[in-house]
């Protein structure tokens, strides 16, 4: 895949993005590099929709027991396992004004832990077509998995080129777990607006970010990584201006704080409403904490210590000391030539996200899921450069879909 023109200027960290050209070589024809995305995308979901449908149709005919059992399974409910049920529950009922309790007065499973505007969106889905939840649930997924590909395309290109943008996604639509692309789940959803966000700062249009970021705060839990990520480049920039390294205007600052203080107001807005509907100050936080148990048991919430309780509890000091390996890794890969060039913003934001999960999310199986929102960083060119290395991710990512659906719908949860 090569660009109709290109830019041998390599970006700023800081400065204005690359301009990305408007028809690339794909395939052997000169098209529009939106068009070459899609395409790739439409590949990758063929291939991951065939997969499925072959694991499903095996399964009913070897009557193979599923991790999350459905009453009548059809495709479209295979696709929903899990967790899928509660964005069901939600579209049809609504969230509950009490919380679910055991025996004991502990807080159980329930809807409070799914955030609304995915439903939402289904629902109207479902009104307009007249389809059910997980179908209506698919199509939806299915497109916004597409528009999280294209601007996932566009922000990296902005910076690494079009060769390492395309590879990038790629490796994103052909992963592992890009079924979560067009389940009746609210991931691809979250990706389009968390990197819609992120574009948005990277081109400086930061009052552009507002709504993206609003809207991924009542998707999934994470977004706060966006005023976090803000606030750095904010800093940064500031400190360059002491410098004379960089132009940075009042208005443009106020505009930075603006649009950072609506958005972490957004992001700590759901558990607020959590406890004004339930009557119960704690109402969020005690059910995500009811997904703990299983693991841990009954724990009360400290934020940057669920990576240790856990670790702690199976492996003892072993298990800490794995910890602070992971964390100086991550930070380690964070400073390496190639992700820098991917621009200060893009580093603000992996690193503000990857201080989300390790500060309040409990590593399982669903890690891995969660991992997905720092898709940008595949764009580095120490990975996308090398011919081999990027056709291994690929291949691995490819032979390693229908081990993960096996092990996700048919073993455990994801």
């Amino acid at each position: 895949m090569t660009a109709g023109t290109t830019s041998t200027r390599r970006p700023e960290l800081l400065g204005r993005p690359m301009a990305v050209p408007r028809r690339l070589r794909f395939a052997g024809r000169d098209v529009p590099w939106w068009a070459a995305v899609l395409v790739l995308y439409a590949v990758s979901r063929l291939l991951t929709t065939t997969l499925m449908l072959a694991l499903f149709i095996t399964a009913n005919v070897a009557h193979w027991d599923y991790a999350s059992p459905r009453m009548n399974p059809t495709f479209f409910t295979f696709s929903g396992s899990w967790d899928g049920s509660y964005y069901s529950q939600i579209v049809e009922q609504g969230y509950p004004t009490s919380l679910p309790r055991d025996s004991d007065g502990s807080v159980q499973q329930n809807p409070w832990a799914f955030l609304p505007l995915f439903p939402m969106v289904v629902r109207v889905v479902m009104v307009l077509t007249g389809l059910s939840f997980y179908p209506a649930g698919f199509a939806v997924a299915l497109v916004f998995g597409a528009a999280a590909s294209v601007v996932l395309f566009r922000l990296v290109a902005a910076r690494a080129g079009v060769s390492s943008a395309f590879w990038a996604t790629a490796f994103f639509c052909f992963g592992p777990l890009s079924f979560v692309l067009q389940i009746a789940y609210a991931e691809s959803m979250f990706f389009f607006l968390m990197f819609a966000a992120l574009l948005a700062m990277l081109q400086r249009k930061y009052w552009l970010m507002l709504p993206f970021g609003v809207a991924a705060a009542f998707t999934r839990p994470g977004a706060l990584a966006l005023p976090l990520a803000l606030a750095i480049v904010l800093v940064v920039r500031m400190v360059l201006v002491r410098r004379g390294a960089d132009a940075f205007r009042p208005r443009e600052r106020l505009t930075m704080l603006l649009t950072g203080g609506l958005m972490a107001l957004a992001g700590l807005a759901w558990p607020i409403i959590a406890a004004v509907v339930t009557g119960t100050g704690d109402a969020y936080v005690a059910t995500e904490l009811s997904w703990w148990t299983g693991f841990i048991g009954t724990v009360a919430f400290i934020p940057l210590t669920p990576w240790f309780l856990l670790s702690w509890r199976y492996l003892s000091i072993l298990g800490a000391l794995i910890v602070l390996a992971i964390v100086a890794g991550f930070a380690w890969v964070l400073t390496r030539p190639s992700v820098r060039a991917l621009g200060t913003e893009t580093v603000a934001y992996a690193a503000s996200y990857g201080l989300y999960l390790f500060a309040v999310f409990l590593p399982q199986q669903s890690t891995f899921r969660l991992l997905l929102p720092l898709a940008p960083l595949a764009g580095a060119r120490g990975l996308t450069r090398h011919r081999t290395a990027r056709k291994a991710v690929l291949i691995a990512g490819i032979a390693l879909q229908p081990v993960a659906i096996v092990l996700l719908w048919f073993i455990g949860y994801p």
